[in-house]
């Protein structure tokens, strides 16, 4: 019935990196490794993450006509995305400024470029790939108003899948979609707002569903994840790991989930068997070229 098992909607970017051994305070400047420049975006990254797996995946998104945008779609192609969705021109390409500390944890800036472009009406005119999608994901590195047209389209019996970030108040329309809310510690907050109550990921999960997503998915990190729907709130325990780079493993965690709801498990299945995915994901540098196939997960 369905072409494919996941369709993308977000962001595709270049990744510029750099390792530091500390990450700068406002007004200092600190020495930092060679550049390094990798395929990235929170959309491109679910993308190649779900395809690695094994997943049909498209890619709906905007990229430059130049020698970044080309990056991406040759990274996309070469994991087996289809990029019959990928539309080229209106802006540079986007690019996320990355430092990254001796520890994995890791600092952003994102210019959006042709991500800022991706419009309603470039998700309008992409009504088959809605209509033939099982799951559809979504971020916020395009514009909220292209989100919101994203969920209008849904088709019929097709679940979404929303990671907020960078994170941002959220019409009720778009809530009231997710299946689930995927946030972490900080995304749950600023969605919460004045509504953040308890400091617990229990108390973020329930007062979150309250206000209106179908299921909700907490991401702790080191500490594994925590899913919550009218059935209950529970912990998904965490892989131990050698953390390297956590670039990428919010994404690859999101990829993973949406795909194995859509085949069927349980929330707390889909979640478990996403922990393991960004587990992996974070034992290597980068973030699409970290990105494990379904043998690395299973071998872990």
């Amino acid at each position: 019935m369905y072409d494919y098992d996941l369709l993308v909607v977000g962001s595709a970017n270049a990744d510029l990196v750099i390792a530091v051994e500390r990450r700068p305070g406002a007004g200092e400047t600190v020495l930092g490794s060679d550049l390094a420049v990798h395929p990235g975006g929170k959309g491109a990254n679910q993308a190649v993450a779900a395809a690695r797996l094994g997943a049909r995946t498209a890619l709906l998104a905007r990229v430059g006509d130049d020698a970044h945008g080309r990056l991406l779609l040759d990274s996309q192609r070469e994991a087996g995305v289809d990029t019959v969705g990928v539309l080229v021109g209106g802006a540079p390409t986007g690019v996320a400024l990355i430092t990254v500390d001796p520890s994995g944890d890791n600092s952003i800036v994102v210019s959006p470029g042709a991500n800022g472009r991706l419009t309603p009406e470039d998700v309008r005119a992409a009504g088959c790939l809605f209509q033939g999608s099982k799951v559809v994901s979504a971020q916020l590195e395009i514009p909220l108003e292209t989100v919101v047209e994203a969920v209008r389209n849904l088709a019929p019996g097709s679940r979404f899948v929303l990671n907020p970030s960078p994170p941002r108040p959220l019409p009720s329309q778009v809530l009231a979609a997710c299946d689930p809310l995927i946030v972490n510690e900080h995304e749950a907050k600023v969605i919460l707002g004045d509504s953040a109550v308890g400091d617990t990921p229990e108390d973020w999960a329930r007062i979150l569903l309250a206000k209106g997503p179908r299921s909700v998915v907490v991401t702790l990190g080191g500490q594994g994840a925590l899913v919550a729907s009218s059935e209950g709130v529970s912990r998904v325990p965490a892989v131990k790991v050698d953390a390297v780079d956590t670039t990428g493993a919010g994404d690859s965690f999101t990829a993973a989930l949406a795909w194995r709801l859509g085949a069927g498990e349980s929330l707390a299945e889909a979640a478990a068997y996403a922990v393991r995915v960004g587990a992996a994901t974070v034992t290597k540098e980068g973030a699409q070229a970290s990105f494990p196939t379904a043998a690395e997960v299973a071998a872990q």
